[in-house]
């Protein structure tokens, strides 16, 4: 790529938050034909191209369908035998339980199947770890229990595929596991009645990129369909599984997998469903939360999902999945208001912990790497993982966040495109350096002794070196146009939302508007910036800038009232007061040399 100053946007080669600006591209040629061949406005076609998008697979972006995209359940190795077993339990009466991960993913896809299995005849027992006492995953104990129980039967939703001593333990005492996953594994696979997962080494199909709740309702058709075989809905009602498309949409968008594909359908269709606001306790929390618009992805990923979440990283792990599987509306809300306080609760431990790791990071020159590893001790695990998050961003390399207590230390780790930190925390496992850890490419979780945090740390930053080479590559904000205060209106935003719903892969589109002056521009909320954006040529756009407020870019723009800045961002629908207008959500912005 030409990295040359004049192939940046407006020329901006190092704006307010350290970043380049570079248009995001796309054929013209490609773009226009995508417009005059689907009858949609000439940006649509911009926008698409920029993507990738071409003629042939153009109509099912648009049009995303679970009739077109839906895979068999069957392409999964293992589905069959999972589905079978599971339907044996379900017709002969077995004590079933589903033991959930602790984050929004995990919750969903416990919750799916809790409404699916009541739905059949059989409720299922919800088992979430609580995630200081017993961390990530299946444990022994845990499972030991849930057969003290009664229960015959568990399947694992989010987590199990690197459960190998407790599954072998479970395997032990009789106790039947099916595993429903999508983290990265191994050659060796635990010992399980089946281990569902399409990111399996041996797993040759395009599924990977399917969240765990994506998977949890590809076994719920692939359940549904045997049952229907054998005749079990003779003398009973059959469930409408796309009623829950709504849980496999929060959780598809929450765990930032690609919307392409199939997932793309799932998100499209589920947010439809969600805007029904039929669930119970999702109809709770958006009220809580004060969505007034119907919800969409944003609301999904920022809104909804930090607080499901909240309940794992600061409370009690389970409440999110009570709170999704639960059709008592009194129940549902209070449900809600516990966990939207939780969120509250979570994001003054997360500054305090961020303070404490930005000074040791300071202290001991720990930036100077490409990868970021800060350990500190008493740190709260459950805010571990968005403070690496918020490291990542700030320092544009992989961060990993470690909470010491005793001999262990629990951590949590956010990459970079470049660095594949699910494997690498893998290859840190059986090098011996972790006592247990996973995740994906863009993430990752771990647990390590205390005595080998150096070493660990030497470890990733090898890898984040052979990955990234000496020093991480400049980040980069990239742009689909430019706009002007007056161009920016609601009618825009309608048009934009066509190329929806935005992801992690199908970005939403950000515009850069050049030489505007703030008009005014104050602190709102939590560390908020909220401005005005004023036109050369007329024009007025309300703006804001989330947690800006102690960054270069909040302070750039409560300072520069009056004088050109170019600002970049998303165009968004602001509901206030029965009032919705054009506002931009602002990402970044650069001084105008």
């Amino acid at each position: 790529m030409d990295t040359s100053t004049s192939s940046y946007v407006l020329g901006i080669e190092r704006s307010f938050t350290g970043r380049r600006w570079l248009s995001r591209g796309g054929d013209e040629r490609t773009a226009l034909a995508l417009s005059q061949r689907l009858g949609v406005p000439e940006i649509i076609g911009r926008v698409m191209a920029a993507r990738g998008i071409g003629l042939n697979e153009a109509e099912g972006f648009l049009n995303p369908t679970l009739k077109e995209l839906l895979p068999d359940p069957d392409t999964l190795k293992g589905m069959e035998d999972g589905c079978e077993r599971l339907a044996s339990a379900v017709m002969q009466g077995e004590k079933i339980a589903v033991f959930g991960d602790y984050d929004v993913d995990g919750a969903t896809s416990s919750a799916l199947l809790h409404r699916y299995l009541s739905a059949v005849g059989t409720p299922p027992r919800i088992y979430i770890p609580d995630r200081r006492a017993e961390g990530y995953g299946p444990g022994e104990a845990a499972l030991k229990a849930l057969r003290a129980e009664g229960v015959s039967v568990v399947v694992t939703v989010d987590c199990g595929t690197a459960a190998f001593d407790a599954l072998e333990t479970a395997a032990d005492i009789g106790l039947d596991v099916v595993v429903v996953d999508h983290h990265e594994a191994e050659a060796r696979l635990p010992k399980a009645v089946a281990v569902i997962n399409p990111n399996r080494l041996d797993e040759p199909g395009d599924l990977g990129q399917l969240a765990a709740v994506g998977v949890a309702f590809l076994f719920c058709v692939g359940l549904n369909r045997i049952l229907r075989r054998v005749g079990w809905f003779e003398t009973r009602s059959e469930p409408n599984l796309l009623q829950w498309l709504d849980l496999v949409a929060l959780g598809t968008v929450c765990d930032v997998v690609p919307l392409l594909g199939v997932n793309r359908a799932l998100v499209a269709q589920g947010l439809k469903v969600m805007g029904r606001r039929g669930n119970p306790g999702l109809r709770a929390l958006i009220d809580v939360a004060g969505v007034r618009e119907p919800p969409g992805a944003y609301h999904a990923g920022f809104i909804l999902g930090p607080r499901i979440n909240a309940g794992g990283r600061v409370g009690a792990s389970d409440l999110g999945a009570r709170l999704l599987s639960s059709n008592d509306a009194a129940e549902a809300e209070v449900l809600a208001r516990r966990l939207d306080q939780l969120n509250r609760e979570r994001q003054e431990i997360e500054a305090r912990v961020q303070e404490e790791a930005l000074q040791r990071i300071e202290a001991e020159n720990l930036d100077a790497r490409p990868l970021i590893l800060v350990a500190g001790e008493g740190w709260h695990p459950g805010v571990v993982g968005i403070v690496a998050s918020r490291l990542k961003e700030q320092f544009h390399r992989p961060a990993c966040v470690v909470s010491l207590e005793g001999d262990k230390g629990t951590g949590s780790g956010r990459s970079v495109t470049g660095m594949d930190l699910g494997a690498a925390v893998i290859a840190a496992c059986q090098a011996g350096l972790l006592a247990k850890g996973g995740g994906h490419a863009m993430a990752a979780g771990f647990t390590v002794v205390r005595g080998h945090l150096d070493s660990l740390r030497s470890f990733l930053v090898e890898r984040a070196e052979k990955a990234l080479g000496g020093e991480p590559p400049v980040p980069a904000l990239y742009l689909d146009g430019a706009l002007t205060p007056r161009g920016a209106t609601l009618d825009l935003v309608g048009v934009l939302e066509q190329a929806g719903p935005f992801g992690a892969k199908n970005p939403e589109p950000r515009f850069v508007l050049g030489g505007v002056r703030v008009g005014y521009a104050s602190v709102v909320g939590e560390r908020h910036v909220r401005c005005s954006l004023l036109g050369e040529g007329g024009g007025k756009l309300n703006a804001i800038a989330f947690r800006a407020t102690d960054s270069e870019l909040g302070k750039s723009l409560l300072g520069t009232a009056g004088t050109p800045v170019h600002v970049a961002g998303k165009l968004r629908a602001n509901h206030w007061q029965g009032r919705v207008t054009a506002q931009l959500l602002i990402d970044d912005a650069a001084k105008v040399w």
